[in-house]
């Protein structure tokens, strides 16, 4: 076996194992919710017929039977997730062996190892405290981001352009696809946060004038669903979602900032000049702003929750809009990238 097929074989197997630990981690989410609804249930009773006393107790005669349910489901995620970052891995690998050199110079390269890295960060985050609840979401992500990448963006190795044919290929889009990878994972996060935060502090909204009208029906509607969501029993409060995101979103600002910074170097490199408003110049800039008023909001008083949550949403759709659109759309010296 060529390191080409060896790559795209690892890379299919990490795919079903991916879709496979997508399944079971969602399953533990629907599982871990069931029980906590069913909790809260027998102690509304209990309080009901005067042993309100008794309900701390029942919670906890309750909770070992909610780990049993859901340890299975959560044994069969990690298991597939572990094997399926470690295919991932060897995918990579052997596509850069095959291309003699690292295997992020295209839109096909970027997107194998940026999902590569959102995984990574999944699992080492995991190590310190427990995330099984975004599992679902990364390993979900994964998975898309490698179909798309086998079916639709793959690209057979090539020689690299001239403008590529530099360290600092290693060093500017090393660090740009393990931002991709962190601010993926938050993403996750934040997208979690914003549901339970409609689900716990959502209120009706019932006046306003008629320029808000079809502002009052979305914010409503938001309302309404994610109290429906019964499996966001299972997911953390909107703080802890919040404060999780923070990090990984101050951690993503400063390797971004070193991102574009080594990409003006680089460019100075080769093409004369630090900075010319090439459109991915131009989106990387926006991302840098973005995310940098969301982190100005979230330290702000007022703007903490949801108002600097949608900021962090904006900053990663203005990311995969750099990714998708600036590559595939707009003509300019980065137009390498979406071949």
């Amino acid at each position: 076996m060529n390191p080409t097929d060896l790559s795209v074989a690892a890379l299919s197997g990490a795919t079903v194992l991916y879709a496979i630990a997508m399944v079971a981690y969602a399953i533990r989410l629907a599982r871990v919710a069931d029980d906590k609804v069913a909790a809260k249930a027998v102690a509304r009773e209990a309080v009901a017929v005067g042993g309100g006393a008794q309900a701390p107790a029942v919670q906890a005669v309750l909770a070992p039977s909610a780990g049993a349910r859901a340890a299975k489901a959560a044994g069969i995620a990690r298991s597939t997730t572990l094997v399926g970052a470690l295919l991932h891995a060897v995918g990579l690998a052997a596509r850069g062996i095959d291309a003699g050199h690292v295997p992020w110079s295209n839109m096909y390269e970027y997107t194998i190892s940026g999902s590569f890295f959102a995984v990574l960060v999944f699992l080492i985050v995991q190590r310190k405290r427990d995330i099984a609840y975004l599992g679902a979401g990364v390993t979900g992500f994964a998975t898309v981001s490698l179909g798309l990448a086998l079916t639709v963006l793959y690209k057979d190795v090539d020689t690299l352009p001239p403008a590529l044919q530099s360290y600092w290929l290693v060093i500017h889009v090393s660090i740009a696809t393990l931002v991709t990878g962190i601010f993926a994972v938050s993403f996750i996060a934040t997208s979690l946060q914003l549901m339970r935060d409609y689900r716990e502090q959502g209120e009706l909204l019932v006046e306003g004038g008629p320029v808000r009208q079809a502002w009052r029906r979305w914010h409503n509607t938001l309302v309404r669903r994610y109290r429906r969501t019964r499996w966001l029993e299972a997911v953390p409060p909107a703080a802890n979602l919040e404060a999780l995101s923070f990090r990984l979103n101050a951690v993503g600002f400063v390797l971004w900032t070193f991102t574009v910074m080594a990409g003006a170097i680089w460019a100075e490199h080769a093409w004369g000049r630090y900075w010319g408003w090439d459109p991915k110049e131009v989106w990387s800039f926006v991302i840098w702003v973005l995310y940098a008023a969301y982190l100005h909001a979230r330290t702000t008083q007022g703007w903490a929750g949801r108002r600097s949550a949608w900021l962090a949403i904006a900053g990663f759709t203005a990311l995969i809009m750099n990714f998708t659109v600036v590559n595939l759309f707009f003509q300019g010296l980065h137009t390498y990238a979406g071949s």
